[in-house]
């Protein structure tokens, strides 16, 4: 079942997310209703639990080779520096350079119940920090300073305002179809 995605704004997106005590039935449900939201999303890369209202720490991802996903994941270490474009599903539109580190090393718990281990770097190592980000209640608007928030969170309203405007020309040219089918 897909779910809706939190979008800014939303409360459960800045609170953090329980620490998963096992690997059961629910746990198995809730990762197979987040890849389908996420497939549903058309573009994400990856989804944490807290993006569907769910107070979990449980990520999946899906970068092309195999959907995963990984239970109660932390990062362990990190090293270098690598500067990207990021985004984010629950800011949808917004893309905003981000300087993370280069590599790390995540652990967490296989949808087995084991530890497992991942060593990531560039995009893969991004997403992870990203996602861990959501599952700690923060947003990439707070890793942003100074005028890098101030410009993002200007240039996020602007897109929720041309979304809105979107949305009523489309309802009202749908209501125009209707008349003129009659």
């Amino acid at each position: 079942m897909s779910y809706k995605i939190r979008t800014y704004g939303d409360p459960v997106l800045k609170s953090k997310a329980a620490t998963v005590e096992n690997v059961d039935g629910k746990v198995i449900r809730l990762v197979d209703d987040m890849f389908d939201t996420l497939v549903d999303s058309g573009n994400g890369l990856a989804l944490a639990a807290p993006q569907i209202g769910v107070q979990k720490r449980v990520v999946v991802w899906d970068l092309g080779d195999e959907p995963l996903a990984i239970v109660n994941p932390e990062i362990v270490e990190d090293d270098g520096e690598w500067a990207f474009d990021e985004g984010c599903l629950s800011i949808p539109g917004l893309y905003v350079e981000m300087l993370r580190p280069k590599k790390v090393l995540v652990r967490g718990v296989s949808l087995e119940g084991e530890i497992i281990e991942i060593e990531a770097d560039e995009l893969e190592a991004r997403m992870f920090q990203h996602e861990i980000d959501h599952l700690n209640g923060v947003l990439m608007f707070d890793r942003l300073e100074g005028d890098q928030r101030k410009e993002a969170l200007s240039e996020y309203r602007k897109i929720e305002e041309q979304t809105a405007a979107d949305a009523a020309v489309a309802q009202r040219g749908g209501l125009l179809r209707r008349l003129r089918a009659e």
